[in-house]
C-alpha cells in the first residue's frame, strides 16, 4: 500500500532558478504585501481596488487577495471561530508571502482581528516587505454603512462571533499607516497611502519600468 508522507521533516523547499530580485528588477519594483485590517464596513476592500487601479495605471504589477473571495475557495471549509479565524489568516498570510516573492505588490484586504496573526504574516513576509495598513473607523459609522446587514443580524444573535458585536477587534497599535476611512474620500485615502508607500516602490529606479508619481 502506498504511504502517503505528512511530516514535514521530510519536506525540502525547492528554489527557483529565477530569483526575487530578478523579478523585481523586471516589474520595476518590490514585492510586498499591502495589508489593510479594519472592522466590516471599514471601507477595506474598496479601498484596496482602488489602490489596485492606482498602482496598476502607475504600471505596477499587482494583486488583491479579498476575504470574501478567498472564502469562496481557498478558506471555503473555515468558520469564524476563533481558531477558524487564525487559520484563515495563517493561509492568506502565505499565500501573499508567495505572491510577494513573485515581485507582486499584494494588497490583502481581512479584518484580521486578532494582533498576534497580523504579526505572523508580517514575520512571514519580512518586517520590509510588509505594511500593515489600518483603515480606522468607528463601530458606529460601520453598523451606518452595513449594506449586507450583516451587523443587525449579529445584533440579533443570527450570527455568532461577528467581529466588533460578539467577537473582538484588537485594534492596531504600531500599524505602518492608518488611514480614518471614517472622513476622507477612497480618492483621498488611495492619495495618502500613495505617499507613504512611494519610498518602498523606487528601490529599481534604473529600471526600464518604475512607478512614479507626480
Amino acid at each position: 500500500m502506498e504511504q502517503t508522507v505528512t511530516d514535514s521533516c521530510n519536506l525540502a523547499w525547492q528554489l527557483s532558478q529565477v530569483s526575487r530580485a530578478t523579478r523585481e528588477q523586471r516589474h520595476g519594483h518590490p514585492g510586498m504585501i499591502l495589508w489593510l485590517t479594519g472592522l466590516s464596513g471599514s471601507g477595506k476592500s474598496t479601498l484596496a481596488y482602488a489602490l489596485e487601479a492606482t498602482l496598476h495605471a502607475l504600471g505596477g504589477h499587482t494583486f488583491v487577495l479579498d476575504g470574501d473571495n478567498i472564502r469562496h475557495g481557498l478558506c471555503r471549509d473555515l468558520g469564524f471561530s476563533a481558531a477558524d479565524r487564525q487559520e484563515n489568516i495563517r493561509r492568506i498570510g502565505e499565500v501573499a508571502h508567495l505572491f510577494a516573492e513573485a515581485g507582486l505588490i499584494t494588497i490583502a484586504a481581512f479584518i484580521s482581528p486578532f494582533q498576534a496573526d497580523r504579526q505572523l504574516a508580517r514575520s512571514r513576509a519580512g518586517q520590509h516587505h510588509f505594511v500593515e495598513i489600518y483603515c480606522r473607523c468607528p463601530l458606529a459609522v460601520c453598523e451606518q454603512r452595513d449594506v449586507k446587514g450583516l451587523y443587525q443580524k449579529a445584533r440579533a444573535g443570527l450570527i455568532r462571533d461577528f467581529t466588533g458585536i460578539s467577537s473582538p477587534y484588537e485594534e492596531p497599535t504600531q500599524a505602518d499607516i492608518i488611514v480614518d476611512t471614517a472622513t476622507l474620500s477612497i480618492a483621498a485615502s488611495v492619495n495618502y497611502i500613495m505617499q507613504q508607500i512611494h519610498p518602498l516602490l523606487t528601490l529599481y529606479p534604473n529600471s526600464a519600468k518604475k512607478i512614479t508619481i507626480a
